[in-house]
């Protein structure tokens, strides 16, 4: 589904300035990612883009939303606690049933590049505690992740 054909009045958008809608959450979280090793590439940002543009969770998703969710997140990293803040806020806004699904986005940004750079080990790690992902349901979303994102190279 495209998001061109979106209608903007049915978007997610939070009440207030401190919530976030789940989809936020989701791109939240993929974002975290890709700023986790501070060089924000361009292939991981249109995985991003991708994921938004095509997956049905974010069918009602203004997609204006994805510069000031990248800046909310900016903004915590920039904070002492801040990622603990970023994963609160994504624990009160994201459902349940959302975390495996925030957890498998959150691989495929880390995949995009074709190699896993430490700090994004790390904050995948801190995504499957803080998300309270089971350990063999994530090496399966890592193997997948691993297997979409294959180059012929070797």
């Amino acid at each position: 589904m495209c998001n061109a054909t979106r209608d903007p009045k049915e978007a997610t958008v939070p009440d207030d300035a401190h919530s976030l809608s789940p989809e936020d959450c989701l791109v939240a979280v993929m974002f975290a990612v890709s700023a986790s090793d501070d060089e924000i590439r361009t292939v991981e940002l249109l995985r991003i883009e991708a994921s938004v543009n095509n997956l049905p969770v974010f069918s009602a998703y203004d997609v204006d939303r994805i510069k000031v969710v990248s800046q909310v997140v900016l903004d915590l990293f920039a904070e002492e606690d801040g990622l603990d803040a970023l994963f609160g806020l994504v624990r009160d806004n994201l459902p349940a049933r959302l975390h495996e699904t925030a957890y498998a986005l959150a691989c495929d940004v880390a995949a995009s590049d074709g190699t896993l750079h430490e700090p994004e080990l790390r904050i995948l790690e801190e995504i499957r505690h803080e998300l309270n992902i089971d350990r063999l349901h994530a090496a399966a979303i890592e193997r997948g992740a691993r297997a979409r994102h294959l180059t012929l190279e070797a």
